[in-house]
């Protein structure tokens, strides 16, 4: 790991003290407050900026940037767009831009800024990547290909530090995924200051610690909840402590959460005091809850707060860090021709990788159609994230419809017009388009409640359903896959794997679109199907969450030991 640039805080406080009346000395130093994590300071230093020189763009810009990192993303908007406006070829404020008008839930506008950034710098391969992952998000197919081959160009010329959770989403193999995440780290290594080194153990309980923005109502709270109070009850020597990322959000799983474990606030507090929050609690082992996948603090991470560290659940593929020493996976979702290609040491449960909430409620389903469904049909369903709805696992859904009369294929919203543009793709497909329905994002309660209609869960490739396939299989609906050469594109399989299900993954797109079509035409195996996923979930090991503490807990325990 190379030395790291020394905190450029001091020198621009310095330079303020020289230059009080400067407004660009303010905005260097607010800067380099935000890249240190402390939002409140970087906004009071470019209000300073903006008091000297009203209406800079630079300055504009990194107000929005504090405003988003406080979750204020409203104001965020109204001063990027003014900076947008003051500087309208000044790509990196149209990236900026762009990113809070995600957060605002101006999708289609959001589009158009990255488009601009793009079209500002076409040979910026960063540029094409933010703009190829959300136009893949909105489901617009334009240039798909031109600017997936200028991202992973410039990741093996090892040109430019992409985003690498964005990066999964590419058809990309285990090597470049290392390239990519590899890329990112040494970026980020260079600004990054390490902590002192961590005193030895002292004894005692090993104390594990958690760092997310998911602890809450959110996929990862979702996951881990059952765990934690499974570990808790089992008295297993291992305390359990959450640093939560994301603030209170009045959620009975962050309720659980904090019952089950020690849970620390340091939301909004800069890297290196969440850090050493992490040092104070003495923590052995430290499980990064998130990674690369955005909300995350890498920077966290990167200081070294612990002396053993792990990459578990959130990021599925490698982190490519050396401040990561192992990664947390199974035999199926991590096979050994998959090893050379992650920078961790891979330590492996003997069962399904991922836990689930065993205490999660399925009310009754509604009625067919209070949710849009036809009254009389097989309903296959994909309720994963829209941007891994790409051509090819579309097209592979619609052939199961075209084979399978009266069927309809349930999918969750879309950010903007992504709905309308797979209706049209439906269309020019000679599909009818309202053989697509669609289901706005439900409190997850009734989200399971409405799953309960859907006959055949249909995976994508090469991003696989995580979170979604465990509810799919949680409320008796099998889960259909291909898995794939990567992590991301193996962790249905690992589920059903682990179910007993391994008639559920299947070969390639020939044996997929057969085996659907096979279950939507054959009510009586499609019910036989469900029955078996039920008795499965019920009497199998995929499910039992305290099995898995006692797993887990001896995977920590092996962690913890110093090495010999």
């Amino acid at each position: 790991m190379s030395t790291p640039d020394a905190d450029p805080r001091p020198a621009a406080r310095a330079r303020v003290a020289l230059e009080p009346g400067s407004a660009m000395a303010w905005i260097v130093l607010g800067d380099a407050e935000l890249e240190a994590g402390d939002a409140r300071a970087g906004e009071a230093a470019c209000r300073r900026a903006l008091a000297l020189a009203p209406g800079h763009p630079e300055a504009l810009a990194r107000l929005g940037r504090a405003q988003s990192m406080q979750g204020r993303h409203p104001d965020a908007a109204a001063s990027l767009r003014a900076a947008a406006a003051a500087a309208p070829g000044h790509p990196g404020i149209q990236v900026w831009l762009a990113h809070v008008l995600e957060d605002v839930g101006e999708a289609e506008a959001a589009a158009d800024a990255y488009a601009r950034a793009h079209a500002l710098a076409p040979g910026e391969p960063q540029l094409a990547a933010y703009l190829l992952a959300w136009r893949r998000k909105l489901c617009d197919w334009r240039e798909l290909d031109r600017l997936s081959a200028q991202v992973r160009q410039a990741v093996r010329d090892r040109r430019a530090a992409i985003e690498p959770f964005a990066f999964l989403s590419e058809d990309a193999g285990a090597a470049e995924q290392l390239a990519c995440a590899g890329l990112r780290a040494g970026a980020l290594a260079r600004h990054v200051r390490p902590l002192p080194p961590a005193p030895a153990r002292r004894g005692g309980a090993i104390r594990a610690g958690f760092l997310s923005n998911g602890f809450g109502a959110h996929p990862t709270g979702l996951l881990t909840v059952a765990l934690f109070e499974a570990l808790q009850a089992a008295s297993a020597g291992i305390e359990a402590h959450l640093f939560a990322l994301n603030p209170e959000d009045g959620s009975r799983i962050r309720q659980r959460l904090a019952g089950a474990t020690a849970l620390h606030e340091v939301a909004g507090q800069s890297h290196r005091d969440v850090a050493q929050a992490i040092r104070a609690r003495g923590i052995d082992v430290l499980f990064d809850l998130r990674g690369w996948g955005g909300g995350g603090a890498p920077e966290v991470l990167a200081m070294r707060p612990a002396p053993v560290q792990v990459n578990w659940l959130a990021y599925p593929g490698t982190s490519g860090a050396p401040w990561i020493d192992a990664v947390l996976a199974d035999a199926f979702v991590l096979p050994e021709a998959l090893a050379p290609h992650f920078s961790e040491r891979v330590v492996r449960l003997p069962r399904a990788f991922q836990p689930s909430d065993t205490r999660r409620e399925v009310p009754p389903a509604p009625a067919r159609d209070a949710c849009g469904l036809p009254a009389e049909g097989v309903v296959f369903c994909c309720f994963n994230n829209s941007y891994k709805l790409n051509p090819r696992s579309v097209d592979r859904a619609f052939a199961v419809l075209r084979g399978v009369p009266g069927s309809v294929l349930w999918l969750l919203s879309g950010p903007g017009q992504a709905d309308g543009r797979l209706r049209a793709h439906a269309a020019a497909s000679g599909l009818d388009p309202a053989r697509l329905v669609f289901m706005p994002k439900q409190a997850h309660a009734e989200y399971l409640a409405r799953l309960r209609h859907a006959d055949l869960f249909l995976d994508t490739h090469p991003y696989n359903a995580h979170t979604t396939a465990s509810d799919a299989l949680w409320v008796g609906c099998p889960v259909l896959t291909c898995p794939g050469e990567t992590f991301a594109a193996r962790v249905a399989g690992s589920l059903n794997h682990h179910l007993g299900l391994d008639e559920m993954n299947v070969a390639d797109d020939t044996a997929f679109i057969d085996k659907a079509i096979a279950l939507g035409r054959d009510p009586t195996a499609l019910a036989a199907l469900r029955a078996e996923v039920a008795a499965r979930r019920r009497d199998g090991s995929l499910f039992d969450m305290a099995g898995f503490a006692r797993d887990f807990a001896a995977a920590v325990r092996a962690l913890a030991q110093p090495p010999v």
